[in-house]
């Protein structure tokens, strides 16, 4: 038993005594903690120079834009090819994806050699062999009628400038076909297929790199993998990057796929301190000194050929084999990394050790083969290190990116070394979680590699082209051309005309409507306003205090609410609960005795007979109270008055909030001559000349014309640009068929447009996985604010998911796009009808007054023309495009409806004054 125990003694004294000795020699590729940390913040500056347009060139990371946009989602199905280029051998492969909620691959492979005198020879010869080799597989699987898209795995550093085109940029490992760099390698395949264009036809529709295709084939499996990595005979890793930070593509919006090359990092100095003289020596003797120096200290390619150099310079220095060495020890590669794999398996590596080093011609003692495994887990524990220590750089990335305190993502992995070596795995893991404890990473290793995931990307990419042609034909519907907005312009000005001529006006669709507006404010406006705003849910009373001289306007004014029941009840409840309102802001005020004259702005087309009387024609944007059509709005509202019995009002003016809007710019700017409301509604006044209009007595002088435009298209006009979306949001509105032009145009209605059209996309399973939610049912849950807010070009798309969530939309970045692009092209059509209709009155002003230039200002306002990013820019292009002849500012109005309303009734006493005075 003491035996036994003094054995066990022996042989652990002798293990420590060898485990230091090898230490104490190699202590320079032990590396701590903080220096991984080091290696991690050097490899993230390095990621962000090759991420830089301008720093791009001399990054030894280049951070390659790979064009794949997408992950797969599980709709893939068909049938796809897949080649792979860039190992020991050659793969052909065969993948079946079918769709079934089951992500169901099939797959049958072939493997080709590729000899030394093929990768190291002509380039044109590789590539007929190449098509040689796929010809074969396709005669033998019996494929030779089919046409098939294929996908290229090419596991060599490529420029692409799009998913199907890749110029090489050098070829590593043990590749070195002549005239190849520099030139596309899709372009060279495809040649050469055309020496067997009788039995392929293929489409090559993917050129990807095998890190690209693990990332891929593992997301297929888990759709939260977003890296991949391969630590096989070469070493690199790729993710998904926000398109935001990559300067080399054109466009902000989703993300793509950043193949980093991080073998070349090291390669411009940032690693000689991390670097030994074991790596410097395998650097000198290999094909391509001085890069991929990253690599040549983590891969398969090279771990063997490090321990040799190891083993050998200890050999010369005593500390091994009793200074005897080998003539096999001499020779480059005699130690490959399988040997390293099985000199490190947990009970018989030290077994395999003797076997290994016997094999070499070495006699080695037991104290030896404990010294030369210890050498084998430095070499590759190093390996390990380092390649946590960058993945811990790209995850950190992801995490910041995203904006979060913690991510949880998924690593596909692959390679020789990792599958085999016993302890890789493991101590990777390790070092990852340590150097990134607020990531929760799991580790999903590749099945079939690359070659099925340059299938999935193949097929991602035939799914994402067939999504992206429906997807494209939608929006084509919303796509105006010059011809069509030129037509619709001419179309606005015929119905000018017609609702201006007496005979014509009953069947115009554009009303027209006389307002009794006969001039503008001249700054001698003076005294106290009360104004009324009725036009939407809420209801404002303003006291306005005007000075003259000064053109000095104060205002005071309180919001009231106007409830459903009463917005629906009866005419006489609306008005009683208006003056409920005026008392309470009388009182308020403390002007209950006060008899001010008062300027109504009523936001509904009304037919007017003079300027305190407008007949309401019909109810729009909700309303719908009961007894009010055809009736005078200023007498129900005296009626009101009366019944309450508290207070006298002088109603000057009954007033559009377009009118108002007019007036308060023109107020500033004499030049004022249009108001435009885009907003809720949508609508636009002008001043007309009394001669034009044939519904009002008198020629001398102008008027304004309310013209209600929101009614054009009722009578079909527009019928050859109006969707099927559009008519679903008016068969669904409170009147069908009318106020056409409005509802393509306002704000009460464009979200619902959207909401359509992304309830089509999901029914086509283009969107949201193809779930419509509860929420997306429900009608005016998609609000024009989010129109807005979704097309900020400050938004990322997080937040804009963040917005879809709010709504109860789960979606992808990819579906985010795709929402974006809807409200984009939803709120460019509004803009530019707007543009058309506009240009249309610019047009007729100038001929009206004879004018080969006119210089005009249109007055604006509404939540749509003030809060859209683009809407205004639009609008204003459409009008330059449309009416080149006339140079039109645009004015925000501030309270048009409000302070308008004060100025019309201001400048109606004036007038009434200088009648009186007449």
């Amino acid at each position: 038993m003491f035996a036994v125990h003094l054995m066990a003694f022996y042989f652990t004294k002798l293990k420590e005594d060898q485990i230091k000795k090898v230490d104490r020699f190699l202590y320079h590729m032990r590396l701590s903690d903080e220096t991984l940390l080091d290696i991690m913040a050097r490899f993230q500056a390095e990621m962000q120079k090759g991420l830089g347009k301008d720093t791009n060139p001399t990054a030894s990371v280049k951070m390659l834009p790979t064009f794949v946009r997408a992950i797969p989602d599980g709709s893939e199905n068909g049938e796809f090819l897949s080649l792979d280029l860039g190992g020991s051998k050659f793969r052909v492969l065969k993948v079946q994806v079918s769709e079934e909620g089951k992500r169901n691959v099939q797959m049958e492979s072939q493997f080709y050699p590729t000899p030394n005198e093929i990768i190291r020879g002509n380039g044109t010869e590789l590539f007929e062999y190449v098509a040689d080799c796929l010809a074969d597989f396709m005669k033998t699987k019996e494929l030779m009628q089919k046409k098939l898209p294929l996908g290229l795995t090419f596991s060599f550093p490529c420029k692409q400038t799009k998913l199907e085109e890749g110029v090489l940029l050098s070829w590593t490992k043990k590749f070195k076909a002549r005239g190849v760099q520099g030139t596309d390698v899709v372009s060279s395949l495809t040649n050469a297929m055309r020496k067997h264009k009788q039995d392929l036809d293929v489409d090559i529709l993917a050129l990807v790199n095998d890190t690209v295709g693990t990332m891929m084939t593992c997301a297929y499996d888990d759709p939260s993998c977003e890296v991949g990595v391969i630590i096989g005979t070469g070493t690199n890793a790729c993710y998904m990057e926000d398109m935001s930070n990559i300067e080399l593509v054109e466009g902000d919006e989703g993300r793509m796929c950043i193949n980093t090359e991080w073998g070349a990092f090291g390669d411009d100095g940032a690693l000689e301190d991390i670097r030994t003289e074991f790596d410097q020596e395998l650097d000198l003797g290999s094909l391509n000194p001085g890069k991929q120096l990253f690599e040549k200290m983590i891969s398969g390619l090279y771990l063997g050929e490090l321990v040799r150099l190891i083993l050998l310079k200890m050999a010369k220095a005593g500390l091994l084999f009793g200074g005897e060495k080998s003539s096999a020890l001499h020779i480059k590669g005699k130690i490959e990394t399988r040997h390293v794999a099985a000199m490190e398996k947990y009970k018989e590596g030290l077994a395999n050790t003797r076997e290994i080093l016997t094999d070499l011609g070495l006699e080695p003692s037991e104290a030896d083969c404990i010294a030369v495994q210890h050498v084998c887990t430095i070499v590759s524990f190093r390996s390990a290190n380092l390649c946590a220590a960058a993945l811990a750089a790209i995850l950190t990335r992801l995490r910041e990116n995203k904006k979060l305190v913690r991510l949880r993502t998924t690593v596909g992995m692959d390679g020789t070394l990792y599958k085999i070596h016993p302890q890789y795995p493991k101590r990777l893991h390790k070092v990852v979680r340590k150097l990134v404890p607020n990531c929760d990473v799991r580790f999903l290793l590749s099945e079939s590699g690359s070659t099925k995931g340059a299938a999935m990307v193949t097929a991602v990419a035939s799914r994402v082209q067939a999504q992206r042609k429906q997807i494209d034909k939608v929006l084509a519907l919303f796509q105006l051309t010059r011809e069509q907005l030129v037509g619709i312009r001419d179309k606005m000005r015929v119905e000018f005309e017609y609702g201006l001529k007496r005979d014509t006006h009953p069947l115009a669709t554009v009303k027209m409507l006389p307002t009794y507006v006969c001039g503008m404010p001249d700054g001698t406006e003076k005294g106290k306003f009360l104004a009324l705003d009725l036009g939407g849910t809420n209801f404002r009373v303003l006291l306005v205090k005007l000075r003259s001289g000064r053109r000095s306007v104060r205002m005071y004014n309180k919001i009231f609410t106007i409830p459903l029941e009463i917005m629906q009840g009866t005419g006489e409840e609306l008005f009683d609960h208006i003056v409920q309102c005026i008392a309470d802001f009388l009182d308020y005020m403390g002007l209950k005795g006060a008899q001010l004259p008062l300027g109504f702005t009523f936001s509904f087309p009304c037919r007017q007979a003079s300027i305190d009387k407008g007949t309401l024609i019909e109810w729009t944007k909700g309303f719908k109270a009961t007894d009010c059509e055809g009736e005078d709005v200023v007498d129900m509202l005296r009626e009101a008055i009366k019944r309450r019995n508290e207070f006298d009002l002088d109603i000057v003016a009954v007033v559009n909030d377009t009118v108002g809007t007019m007036m308060t710019c023109g107020y500033e700017d004499r030049n004022c001559e249009v108001g435009l409301i885009a907003g809720t509604g949508s609508n636009m006044c002008y001043m007309e000349e009394m001669r034009n209009i044939e519904l009002v007595e008198g020629d001398e002088g102008k008027m304004c014309i309310n013209t209600e435009w929101g009614g054009f298209g009722d009578n079909g006009c527009l019928d050859d640009i109006r969707t099927q979306y559009d008519k679903e949001v008016d068969e669904g509105s409170l009147n069908p068929g009318k106020q056409r032009y409005e509802k393509m145009t306002s704000g009460m209605y464009l979200g619902e447009i959207v909401r359509q059209i992304l309830i089509d996309l999901t029914k086509q399973g283009l969107l949201f996985r193809g779930q419509i939610s509860e929420r997306l049912r429900t009608r005016g849950i998609f609000e024009t604010k989010f129109l807005s807010q979704i097309e900020s070009d400050r938004l990322a798309l997080l937040q804009v998911r963040k917005i879809l969530q709010q709504l109860g939309l789960d979606s992808t970045c990819e579906d985010s796009i795709v929402v974006k692009e809807v409200c984009g092209a939803v709120s460019r059509r509004a803009a530019e009808l707007y543009g058309a209709g506009l240009a249309a009155i610019v047009e007729k002003r100038r001929e009206d007054q004879g004018f080969e230039h006119l210089k005009i200002t249109v007055g604006v306002d509404g939540t749509l023309y003030k809060l859209h990013p683009h809407f205004s820019r639009i609008l204003q292009e459409t009008v330059k495009e449309l009416a080149p002849r006339c140079d039109v500012t645009f004015m925000l109005s501030e309270d048009g409806s409000g302070k308008g309303a004060a100025l019309i009734t201001a400048v109606a006493k004036r007038l009434q004054q200088a009648r009186r005075e007449n």
